[in-house]
């Protein structure tokens, strides 16, 4: 007959080798991981949460959870968008701020999704989606490592093109301040955002001040 000291144990033992199973697979993928992809790892819902309540794991946002032992995130509210909606693009405002472009400071995420797609449900970080067609979606995406973790991010000139396209929700102000500051860097590429002005349809709306600023 067992009795309840050997039960007790043995479920600790129990407990104790899934968490140190359930850490590796977490090590194994950059110390991050959404719930169903530790679920389909083969970690048990119950030991997510054991983990998460004895501090072994913190909750990055709704669903993604991370090893509390590793060095604080450089860039937390990016990253975690970027694991709940993997196959969106970082854009506008949060782009320009990760370019250095801009003074504004983002009040939530600006990420790109195909249009036709549905709209993700994010508790936080804030978040504002924008739905792109096409050539404006695909167009311009660069991978960066954050983190340890791949986000995409649309690069200087395609920034700043969907910043003239938004530039009524944005603000014309907005535009112009990433443009003055694209024009004064190094190496800029007018060719790359002639480009991306056409994809976007702004040709026409840009052209004027790109010839005030040569």
């Amino acid at each position: 007959m067992f009795t309840h000291n050997y039960i007790e144990c043995y479920y600790v033992s129990t407990m104790e080798s899934q968490e140190h199973a359930a850490e590796a697979i977490f090590r194994s993928n950059n110390g991050m991981l959404r719930m169903s992809e530790a679920l389909r790892a083969g970690i048990a819902r119950r030991t997510l949460y054991a983990m998460r309540d004895s501090g072994q794991l913190e909750q990055v946002s709704r669903g993604l959870y991370r090893l509390t032992e590793l060095s604080d995130l450089a860039y937390p509210d990016l990253v975690a968008v970027s694991r709940r909606i993997p196959n969106g693009v970082i854009c506008l405002i949060s782009a320009l701020a990760f370019h250095d472009l801009t003074t504004q400071i983002p009040n939530s995420v600006d990420i790109a999704i195909e249009r036709g797609k549905r709209k993700p449900q994010i508790e936080y970080p804030p978040v504002d989606v924008y739905h792109f067609t096409g050539d404006a979606f695909t167009q311009g995406a660069t991978q960066h490592t954050l983190d340890g973790e791949q986000v995409s991010i649309y690069g200087v000139e395609k920034s700043i093109a969907d910043l003239f396209k938004f530039r009524n929700k944005i603000g014309l102000d907005v535009a112009m301040e990433a443009l003055k500051n694209w024009r004064r860097r190094p190496g800029i590429k007018f060719d790359t955002l002639l480009r991306h002005s056409r994809i976007c349809r702004v040709e026409n709306v840009m052209r004027p001040y790109l010839e005030a600023l040569q």
